[in-house]
């Protein structure tokens, strides 16, 4: 005789079926994840756009070969993410080699000083969800650093500079720490080492005519082909996909 189900066989089976069927549900939001892939801790830091909220305090730490998720805006969303290096606590004070933003762990809104490598995001754009993403050197780099979107529609390939540009960058554009005979640890745009108005993109050369790119951005550009590298650089560059469920922003991929 077959045997009937009981109540609570039931009542587990419905709720598995609920389970199961919100696992599969598609949600508004999706994730931001940063890895850090580096041989050390890095600090990464989150700066929104002017209007849009601060995610995650705007900075934490992170340990070598971890990562944190967290959700990434419902809404409309545009800001920056880059790497902080050589933090540390002293005297009370906390400060970074590289990247600080004003002695701050959690940034809370503030800005990064250069150079840095940033990632750059435009959440939930346009009729299909969009999102743009680019990697820029325009202010310099700290770190290599990849965008890696995942389940998008569209065009969305990884972006960013894979290299280590520390090892080869020029000497006028060094960066060293302790200053003058340390290790280079950064790598300063031609805008920050000379502060032309023609190579800062300023004044009467504020225009993608007459804003061009000089030998130093040439540096950039042919070791990191897929980032921007002066202030009119191409602007397909920044890449739209439509509807990730996820973007990476990886260090030392």
């Amino acid at each position: 005789m077959a045997r009937s189900h009981s109540p609570s066989f039931s009542l587990l089976s419905t709720t598995l079926l609920i389970l199961c069927t919100l696992a599969h549900a598609t949600y508004p939001g999706y994730i931001l994840t940063v890895v850090n892939n580096c041989p050390f801790p890095v600090w990464p830091a989150i700066q929104p756009n002017s209007g849009n909220p601060v995610l995650e305090k705007g900075g934490f730490a992170l340990s070598s070969l971890t990562h944190r998720s967290f959700p990434a805006p419902t809404q409309p969303w545009s800001g920056r993410i880059w790497a902080r290096t050589g933090c540390s606590h002293h005297n009370n004070r906390f400060s970074c080699v590289t990247g600080d933003c004003g002695g701050k762990l959690e940034c809370n809104g503030a800005g990064g000083a250069t150079p840095a490598t940033l990632a750059q995001f435009v959440l939930h754009h346009g009729p299909n969800d969009l999102s743009s993403y680019g990697v820029s050197l325009v202010d310099g780099f700290n770190i290599p650093m990849t965008v890696t979107p995942h389940e998008g529609k569209g065009v969305c390939p990884v972006v960013g500079c894979k290299a280590n540009l520390l090892a080869t960058c020029p000497d006028r554009l060094q960066v060293r720490s302790p200053a003058g005979h340390g290790p280079v640890v950064a790598c300063k745009s031609a805008c920050e080492a000379f502060g032309t108005d023609e190579l800062c993109c300023r004044n009467n050369f504020n225009s993608p005519q007459t804003c061009r790119a000089s030998s130093f951005s040439q540096y950039f550009k042919q070791a990191c082909p897929a980032t921007f590298t002066y202030a009119h650089d191409t602007p397909t560059l920044m890449h739209q996909c439509s509807s990730p469920r996820e973007l990476k922003v990886i260090f030392c991929h």
